[in-house]
C-alpha cells in the first residue's frame, strides 16, 4: 500500500513525535509511507533527518486555500491508497477535496476536539465546527484513546464501525541505552508539556506550596501562553527557587536531564495518551498523572506509577507526597516494572501494525 500522512508542519512535542516516529517505524518495516506537510517547520525538519521522504507544499498562511488543487493533483497523481491526516488544519484541507481523491481517508484525532481551539473566541468555535465536520467526512478514525473514541461515537456522532482506538508508541531502549543516573541532593520532580492552561502547571504549583517542602525541585520543560503567568505564580506562592523553568527542550536535552529526576508528573486537565510518560518511563523514571485520557491503561495499578484526581490540588499533593515518602530503591524498582510493561503492550511495532490492519481492511 502506498500511505499518505499529512500535517499542516508546525506541530511541536508530542504531535511531533507520534507522526515522526511512526513514520520512522514504517520505514525500518519497508512499508511506503511519505509525510506532506502544509508549511516548512518543525515537522518536516525532523522527518528528513529521521531519513524520511518528505514534501512541503508551501502555504503562505496557516488558511491558504489556494493550494487546495495542488494537494489533490499531489495525492491523485502520487497514487496514494491511503490519506492520513493529523491536526485540525490538514483535516480542513483534506474536507474540502475529499471527493476529488482517489485515496481512502484517515484521521488521527489526538486530543478532544472540543477543546483544541477553546479560548479563541469566535474564530475558535469556527474553527471547531470545521474540525468536527472533517471528522463526519473521513472514512476511518483513529483514536488514541477509548474515551475519545467514545466521545467521537456519542457527542459527535460518527459511526462506531469508523472509530478504532489505537494507542500511542514510542521506540523504547535497552538498559545498556539508557544513560546512568546523576546523584543529587534534591527531589527532582520533572513536567515535560507545553505552557498552556489545559496542561494544568498551576496545579503542580499550588501541590508544591501545599507540601512546604523546602528539599523538592520541580523542572518545567516546555514553552507556551502561560509561561509568564506561571512563572508569577510562582513568585506570588514564594517557590520560585525551588523552580525552573527551560523553556523548550529537545529530546537530546531531555534525556540527559532525566539523568537526575526522581519523578516525571502531568497534572493536565485533558490528555490523550501522553508519550512524554511513556519517554519518561524508557529513561526509568516513575510517572505520576491525574487521570486523564487512558491513564490507568498506562499505569494499571499503585505498583506501576501514581494517579491523582483531575483537577484536585490535594489529591496532587498527596500522590507526591506519597512518592518523596518511598525508598529510593522502591522507586526504582516500580520505574523498572513500569518500563517491563509500557515496552510490552505500547511498543512503536505494535501500534503500527494495528494501523496497518484498519488501513487493509478499507481496501
Amino acid at each position: 500500500m502506498k500511505i499518505l500522512h499529512i500535517n499542516a508542519g508546525l506541530e511541536n512535542g508530542g504531535g511531533l513525535s507520534h507522526i515522526v516516529n511512526l513514520l520512522k517505524e514504517a520505514k525500518q518495516e519497508k512499508q511506503d509511507f511519505t509525510l506532506l506537510t502544509l508549511s516548512e517547520g518543525p515537522v518536516a525538519k525532523a522527518a528528513r533527518e529521521a531519513g524520511i521522504r518528505t514534501y512541503t507544499l508551501g502555504t503562505s498562511s496557516r488558511y491558504d486555500l489556494s493550494i487546495l488543487k495542488k494537494l489533490k493533483a499531489f495525492i491523485n497523481d502520487g497514487g496514494y491508497e491511503i490519506v492520513h491526516t493529523h491536526g485540525a488544519r490538514a483535516n480542513l484541507f483534506l474536507s474540502l477535496i475529499h471527493k476529488k481523491i482517489a485515496a481512502k481517508w484517515c484521521i488521527t484525532v489526538h486530543s478532544d476536539p472540543y477543546l483544541d481551539f477553546e479560548g479563541r473566541g469566535w474564530k475558535g468555535k469556527m474553527f471547531t465546527k470545521l474540525n468536527l465536520r472533517a471528522l463526519k467526512k473521513a472514512d476511518c478514525i483513529f483514536a488514541v484513546t477509548k474515551r475519545f473514541a467514545n466521545l467521537l461515537i456519542k457527542k459527535v456522532g460518527l459511526n462506531p464501525e469508523k472509530v478504532h482506538v489505537i494507542y500511542n508508541g514510542i521506540f523504547f531502549h535497552g538498559a545498556s541505552d539508557v544513560p546512568a543516573k546523576y546523584e543529587h541532593m534534591y527531589f527532582n520532580i520533572i513536567n515535560v508539556a507545553r505552557a498552556e492552561k489545559v496542561k494544568g502547571q498551576d496545579l503542580l504549583l499550588r501541590a508544591l506550596k501545599e507540601l512546604d517542602d523546602p528539599h523538592i525541585r520541580l523542572h518545567i520543560a516546555g514553552d507556551g501562553s502561560q509561561l509568564e503567568a506561571l512563572k508569577s505564580l510562582a513568585r506570588q506562592l514564594e517557590i520560585s527557587p525551588q523552580i525552573t523553568f527551560h523553556g523548550f527542550m529537545s529530546q537530546k536535552q531531555l534525556k540527559n536531564l532525566y539523568r537526575r529526576m526522581n519523578l516525571a508528573v502531568l497534572t493536565s486537565y485533558s490528555e490523550s495518551f501522553p508519550l512524554v510518560l511513556l519517554e519518561a518511563s524508557d529513561n526509568l523514571v516513575p510517572i505520576l498523572s491525574t487521570e486523564v485520557g487512558d491513564i490507568e491503561k498506562m499505569i494499571p495499578d499503585s505498583d506501576h506509577g501514581f494517579i491523582a484526581k483531575n483537577g484536585d490540588i490535594s489529591s496532587i499533593a498527596q500522590q507526591l507526597r506519597a512518592a518523596i515518602a518511598m525508598p529510593q530503591n522502591q522507586l526504582e524498582e516500580m520505574a523498572q516494572r513500569e518500563k517491563a510493561y509500557v515496552s510490552e503492550n505500547f511498543s512503536l511495532e505494535r501500534q503500527l501494525a494495528s494501523i496497518l490492519q484498519v488501513y487493509r481492511s478499507l481496501n
